[in-house]
């Protein structure tokens, strides 16, 4: 005997059909791939808010053990942590600072680099004064 559809609304078989099923399958993974990406985007940002913080650290821990004053060479370069550091000292040069006046200081540019394992690079730029020698 074959079945008939029944016509009232209220006596049909509930359920999904195919079509909602592929949508919600379709939205969720829609979801996912939306929160992987967000994640993935978070992690290189830590990663690298990490290694700019070590090369600061490394910067000031450099500055930090600078010779005095009077004993600053021209050029300093090493290694610490891993971290290759260069320091560059030079006379400061601008147009409000004028040599020929009497001074017992005169500025000195120094510039710290830091390089991480990775490749990147950070660049402190300070001024020094240094005592006058000879008059």
């Amino acid at each position: 005997m074959p079945r008939r559809a029944s016509r009232s609304g209220g006596h049909g078989v509930a359920g999904f059909t195919l079509i909602e099923v592929l949508v919600a399958l379709a939205v969720v993974s829609i979801s996912v791939v939306a929160i992987g990406s967000l994640m993935a985007t978070t992690v290189r940002a830590m990663r690298s808010i990490d290694q700019r913080f070590a090369m600061v650290e490394t910067a000031r821990a450099v500055e930090t053990g600078l010779p005095d004053r009077d004993a600053l060479t021209a050029s300093l370069s090493g290694d610490l942590a891993g971290h290759r550091w260069r320091v560059d000292v030079a006379p400061f040069i601008a147009d409000f600072v004028d040599p020929r006046l009497p001074n017992r200081w005169e500025p000195q540019t120094v510039v710290i680099r830091v390089q991480s394992p990775g490749g990147a690079i950070l660049q402190l730029n300070t001024v020094r004064l240094r005592r006058r020698t000879g008059g």
